[in-house]
């Protein structure tokens, strides 16, 4: 089952490999990693995806909260959060009919053409994980896929609560 930790911790060298480096001792996949600074340049928060039972996600929650600079670590995944990602995604559009093609997918899912090269469009869109999934699906029907690069999921709890010190 796919999960998605948070976790805040501190700004500081090396905090990232610490974790990295757990998932990777005990052989956990990461699916997906995001990491920036808060609105407190001394805290950063990373935002991890990755697939695990309740057990398996409760042992890593368990050992990330171990380490010395994490603050607090949050699952997610049953809780009613918000979660997007970032796709930028270069097709071929070498033809008007082509062009036409992907401008009328990048419409119908609320992406924006960002680039436009002689054979290439450039799109972007943010959105769910499965939403982006199928936009990439109905763009590989419609044209050649030349590039995709993917921000991974970020997301946070809805309502009041927060993830903060």
């Amino acid at each position: 089952m796919k999960r998605i930790l948070a976790i805040l911790l501190e700004n500081e060298p090396g905090a990232l490999s610490r974790i990295v480096g757990l998932f990777s001792q005990r052989a956990y996949n990461i699916d997906s990693l995001t990491v920036g600074t808060t609105d407190d340049s001394s805290l950063s928060r990373i935002t991890i995806t990755t697939q695990g039972d309740d057990r398996i996600i409760e042992q890593i929650t368990k050992q990330v909260n171990k380490l010395v600079d994490v603050l607090k670590v949050i699952d997610l995944t049953d809780t009613n959060h918000i979660e997007r990602e970032l796709v930028l995604i270069k097709v071929r559009a070498a033809d008007e009919q082509a062009r036409a093609a992907v401008t009328r997918v990048s419409d119908v899912f609320g992406g924006s053409i960002i680039d436009m090269g002689k054979t290439t469009y450039s799109l972007q869109l943010v959105g769910s994980t499965d939403k982006l999934a199928s936009f990439i699906d109905t763009l590989r029907n419609e044209t050649e896929i030349v590039e995709v690069v993917r921000s991974g999921a970020v997301g946070f709890i809805r309502g009041d609560k927060a993830l903060r010190v």
